[in-house]
């Protein structure tokens, strides 16, 4: 055991003083602080006062109307240019050329079918802001809707102090417990839960396999398994490089944590009173940590392992980086299907990723921060995970101590069958 430990302080020491590693750990941070300051300074960011015309081939004065509406509207100047019908596309060519020498935004093409069936077109040079299309589409839906109960004889002043704004609130209920935790801050939890186990276990699985390539290509594991097995070789890696993304979570999660708490210093810092609604984070009950932690630590065991039978079956770096396709794949799986997770925690597809071995690593403690997963379901997904995380060391240790000292052309299924199997 002595031995294992002396790999996995090799390993923690030479990654740690590693520039990547420092870069890492320092650019993590920088990001966080990126997410809370880019939508602050967004938001502050106004679009700029917009001029768009309105190619009104329409009747009954409703063209009219529609831009009174839009010219009130704040950042918002409209003209009207009205048109036959006959003649609209010809119009509306000439006001594309203004558009391309930038005089003016865009324009609206308002006929009688706006008000009939609700078609309406905007051509601009730019249709691609979704805050700028969306408020131009909702000045656009309460124009048309103004003016169909106009027409039926309806006050539309009326209607408009009739609709109040909605107050919505959604809460999340544990056992029997409803928590503080709303709908759109478990959705948030279990989104930061998926980036932080995919892009965990992906990148330092990775490392494993990286560091089984490079000791195999300058042949200094020969030297190494003169005094070694390959198997404590292999649990030194895993572990050695576990523990330096476990150092370097723990910064993140550190840091992550001190922004929170300072996020109104950081506002103000940026020009703003606060963060409000737009930097709350959801409660982090210690329950879910826990999940987390589990459920990364076993399944950067079940990954690593797959990688480094990866690394030590293949002969160069880029025999590896294909070769591991297969193993990405596995992972990227739950993540693909992380809507159908989110949007039914409890449902078949759910239930069935967190129990496979190769999936529950990521779709559990995603499905325990959206929703609720009952004990027994915890519990038989533990068992799996721990019986396949067994399953794959042992083939994978099978395929690491014949492989690591094989060289040429890449074994086929057949030859790795023989491996696993050979006594």
């Amino acid at each position: 055991m002595s031995k294992v430990w002396v790999v996995v302080r090799r390993e923690f020491m030479e990654r740690v003083r590693s520039k990547w590693f420092i870069v890492s750990t320092v650019l993590g941070p920088v990001l966080m602080v990126a997410f809370i300051a880019v939508p602050i300074i967004m938001a502050s960011r106004g679009t700029g006062e917009r001029t768009v015309a309105v190619l009104d081939a329409s009747s009954g004065g409703f063209g009219e109307r529609l831009t009174e509406q839009l010219d009130q509207a704040p950042l918002l100047r409209a003209s009207r240019v009205p048109v036959p019908v006959g003649r609209l596309e010809e119009a509306a060519d000439s006001l594309a050329e203004l558009v391309g020498f930038r005089a003016l935004h865009g324009f609206v093409i308002v006929t009688d079918a706006a008000v009939e069936d609700g078609k309406l077109e905007y051509r601009g040079s730019n249709v691609t802001s979704i805050a700028d299309m969306s408020l131009l589409r909702g000045l656009l839906e309460d124009a048309v809707f103004a003016e169909r109960l106009s027409r039926a004889g309806v006050d539309p002043s009326v209607v408009r102090r009739a609709r109040i704004p909605l107050e919505f609130t959604t809460l999340k209920i544990t056992g029997a417990r409803t928590t503080r935790a709303s709908g759109a801050g478990s959705f948030m939890l279990a989104y930061v839960i998926w980036f932080l186990l995919y892009m965990g276990i992906l990148l330092y699985g990775a490392n494993v396999m990286g560091a089984v390539v490079d000791e195999k290509t300058s042949r200094i594991v020969e030297l190494l398994v003169s005094s070694l097995r390959p198997f404590e070789l292999l649990a030194g890696k895993i572990l050695g490089v576990g523990s330096v993304g476990l150092l370097q979570f723990g910064i993140w999660v550190g840091f992550a944590m001190l922004a929170l708490e300072q996020r109104d210093m950081i506002a103000r810092l940026l020009g703003q009173p606060g963060l409000g609604a737009a930097g709350s984070f959801p409660e982090v009950p210690l329950s879910t940590a826990v999940v987390f932690l589990v459920y990364f630590l076993l399944g950067y065991f079940l990954y690593a392992a797959m990688f480094a039978a990866v690394g030590a079956m293949t002969g160069s770096e880029a025999e590896a980086r294909q070769a591991a396709n297969a193993v990405v794949m596995v992972l990227v799986l739950p993540s693909l299907l992380m809507i159908g997770i989110l949007n039914d925690p409890a449902g078949s597809l759910a239930v069935a990723l967190s129990l496979i071995p190769f999936t529950s690593p990521i779709a559990t403690p995603v499905r325990w921060a959206a929703g609720e997963v009952p004990p027994d379901e915890l519990v038989a997904s533990l068992v799996l995970l721990l019986l396949g995380l067994w399953g794959v060391i042992w083939v994978a240790g099978r395929i690491y101590r014949i492989g690591i000292l094989a060289y040429g052309k890449r074994p086929g299924i057949r030859e790795l069958v023989r491996w696993v199997t050979a006594g």
